[in-house]
């Protein structure tokens, strides 16, 4: 299976957002990829105000989705990507959605609020409280993180205790001292603890690093962006899969129960 991730620059403007997205899926259909992951929060985004992006919140049957439903009629790509949806005044939840055929087949709210580095999240999104169930992409089963879900490895494991076989994440990782470090080590220590696929997308505007980047199940990066906008391609192999989880076999040779998660 052919997987993408796309990373861009969000801008103030949710039309302009929109039509990047529609290019990039159109791109990554016609390279015959499965599955495209985009980044997180894009509906907008500005340098001079961090809040935008909930105040831009949109309703999922609001103009932003409209107009990526309707190129995901064209095609059979499975599109993901977060969007701010209106909650109560002034706030809003962190969604995340799947896109296919036209229609949005699942969706999950962000369970961490990033509220870590003079950052805090929680002060106008809402956390979710529930895990995400795991969708089906050309037969390998998907699971469903966000961003600073990534440094909570019992929610990567609980995917793959389900029977998740990819792990995708939608992310606008914040630069920072030693940030970068943390984003490639994390991304590679997900893909070890649970020995699956990571397909990671990030916005690569001045405050966010990029880097989106697909990881195997033995914590090899075999695609990989910088911090400028790219749209990136790689084969999820099911030999490699299965022959990673026949001699590394960690998710059998686990002595705790499964995290209970909420």
């Amino acid at each position: 299976m052919i997987v993408a991730a796309g990373q861009f620059v969000v801008t103030p403007g949710w039309e302009s957002n929109a039509q990047t997205c529609v290019s990039l899926m159109a791109q990554a259909a016609a390279r015959q990829a499965s599955l495209l992951v985009l980044p997180e929060a894009l509906l907008a985004r500005d340098d001079n105000d961090p809040h935008l992006s909930v105040k831009s919140a949109q309703e999922l049957n609001g103009g932003f989705l409209r107009v990526l439903l309707d190129e995901s009629r064209r095609n059979r790509l499975t599109t993901v990507l977060t969007v701010h949806v209106p909650s109560t005044q002034g706030r809003a939840v962190n969604t995340l959605v799947v896109l296919r055929g036209g229609e949005i087949i699942a969706q999950y709210a962000k369970l961490h609020m990033y509220d870590a580095f003079n950052i805090q999240e929680s002060a106008r999104v809402d956390a979710g409280n529930e895990v995400a169930p795991l969708i089906d992409v050309d037969g390998f089963k998907v699971g469903l993180m966000t961003c600073y879900d990534l440094r909570f490895p019992e929610l990567a494991m609980k995917l793959a205790l389900g029977g998740a076989q990819v792990l995708v994440l939608p992310a606008a990782w914040v630069r920072g001292p030693l940030k970068e470090q943390h984003w490639a080590t994390l991304l590679s220590a997900r893909a070890l603890d649970t020995t699956c696929y990571l397909v990671a997308a990030g916005e690569c505007g001045n405050k966010n690093i990029g880097q989106s980047r697909v990881i195997d199940p033995q914590g090899v990066t075999v695609a990989a962006a910088a911090e400028a906008p790219a749209l990136i391609f790689a084969d999820v192999n099911p030999e490699r899969l299965a022959e990673t989880r026949e001699k590394l076999p960690v998710l059998r040779n686990r002595r705790f129960a499964a995290p209970q998660l909420l």
